[in-house]
């Protein structure tokens, strides 16, 4: 482990929930709690004006409403938190090579690796610098925490939730951790938890003082080895610079499962087509098309379909997952649909008539030519949805956000991230003056980002090897 505390950790506060707040003024300040809205839903996160109530991520859609009548539940807006995320991860990389991401809010940085830190005053004050950036450029606020290992540095950010700096001096490591509950350290679940407590083990210094030996018998070998160096804040694992994306996939649970097998294809079809505007998006093509099926008795299927080249063609997508949902029996209903593709390359097979054709090859083409065109199947008229939380502009009153639907209607509060708290109209959910729009972006005019950070005097020379 280093002298320094120069691993960074970096953790966005209620991020979603945080966004939300900021792009739609009249939510200042209230709960407001993201994730999916059918029976089904779980809280993907809460404001911290939710989780006074008690409500907190990973929990059942149903209990937070029983929990917190009064928040407003919003469904994830996505795109923007990826664009947000993109230029909170850009800051980050002007610190260093080695970034490590964790999600779209959370990373670790090895700022001894930039040159940045290299000390406790130095990595301070990069710390610091780096929240005022964020809250510069996003509007947001983010917890930073500074140790001598990826843990540690985890650990700290918590401990600064919500926006604060904690820095972990190295040599004070066991003393902090020793009155700690055992939940505190990376690996220990509710599971894990619940035996050490039946063992008297409650704190991380009674981890420490039960010995490696008693940790390996009551958790097996790699477990208790592992737990046994956390206790006594051992962890050299390094930060390591993001992997390369193996596959991309976009899925939905239904709130009812579907039946319908004609609605079961429009779903795959759907999805098809969302998976191919994220590949497109990250600029990437791919050999293997993927279909996920959750039936109604939780049983989960996946069928997989490798074509001759890379592909970014919606058409090749689309009737490669329709095949693949051919070989599976949705009988009972389908309660999950999942589209994907992997064997990811940075370019597209051109010549891929054979490919949408089934693969069959040239003699599938000319069969192609000579056989009259099937007959052009009726469109199925969509219902237009309008998801809590989505972004929304009306000719008259401009933009705004979807407040709730139902019934034929849709609620609009019309506001900008700018703007005062606005008003609220309702509209027939087929009227033409209302529209889908993309979302605003948090702050109207951010500052450019930095350049590569550097410190603000120079590190004490090296003495001479030899």
């Amino acid at each position: 482990m280093r002298s320094a505390p120069t691993i960074l950790h970096l953790d966005m506060d209620a991020f979603y929930a945080s966004v939300e707040q900021a792009s739609k003024p009249s939510l200042r300040g209230k709960a407001v709690i993201v994730g999916g809205l059918g029976p089904r839903g779980v809280v993907a996160t809460a404001s911290y004006e939710a989780r006074v109530h008690g409500v907190h991520s990973a929990m059942p859609m149903s209990q937070a409403r029983r929990l917190a009548p009064n928040a407003a539940y919003l469904v994830p807006r996505f795109t923007l938190y990826r664009s947000i995320s993109d230029q909170v991860m850009a800051l980050l990389r002007a610190l260093s090579p080695l970034v490590e991401p964790l999600s779209l809010d959370e990373a670790f940085v090895d700022l001894e690796a930039g040159g940045t830190a290299w000390d406790e005053r130095s990595a301070r004050l990069v710390g610091a610098k780096l929240r005022a950036d964020i809250r510069a450029v996003t509007g947001l606020t983010g917890s930073v925490g500074l140790a001598a290992s990826k843990m540690l540095a985890k650990i700290a950010s918590e401990q600064a939730k919500p926006d604060g700096l904690v820095v972990i001096e190295p040599g004070t490591e066991r003393a902090m951790l020793e009155p700690m509950p055992v939940r505190t350290l990376p690996g220990v679940g509710p599971a894990t938890g619940d035996h050490l407590r039946r063992a008297g083990i409650h704190t991380v210094g009674e981890i420490a003082e039960a010995g490696e030996d008693e940790l390996v018998r009551l958790l097996g070998k790699a477990h208790g080895h592992a737990l046994y160096a956390m206790a006594l804040a051992r962890d050299d694992r390094p930060v390591v610079a993001e992997r390369e994306t193996k596959s991309v996939s976009v899925e939905d649970t239904y709130d009812v499962d579907i039946h319908d097998r004609v609605r079961v294809g429009l779903e795959v079809q759907r999805l098809a087509d969302r998976c191919v505007r994220r590949l497109r998006g990250a600029g990437l093509s791919g050999r293997t098309i993927v279909l996920k099926v959750r039936r109604y008795d939780f049983s989960t299927l996946t069928r997989s379909e490798t074509l001759r080249g890379p592909t970014d063609d919606p058409a090749v997508v689309r009737e490669a997952a329709a095949r693949l949902l051919d070989s599976v029996d949705t009988t009972g209903g389908v309660r999950l649909l999942g589209v994907g593709v992997s064997g990811l390359a940075d370019y597209t097979q051109e010549d891929l008539f054979a490919q949408a054709a089934g693969g069959a090859g040239e003699e599938a083409a000319e069969a192609e030519e000579s056989e009259p065109a099937p007959e052009p199947r009726p469109e199925v008229p969509v219902e237009r949805r309008w998801s809590a939380g989505h972004d929304v502009r009306h000719t008259e009153y401009g933009h705004g956000w979807v407040q709730g639907s139902g019934l034929g209607r849709v609620t609009v509060r019309f506001e900008t991230p700018g703007s005062p708290p606005g008003r609220v109209k309702t509209f027939r959910v087929d009227d033409p003056a209302l529209e889908a729009a993309d979302p605003l972006p948090l702050v109207e005019a951010p500052p450019d980002l930095p350049e590569p950070m550097r410190p603000p005097e120079e590190p004490p020379p090296r003495p001479l090897e030899g």
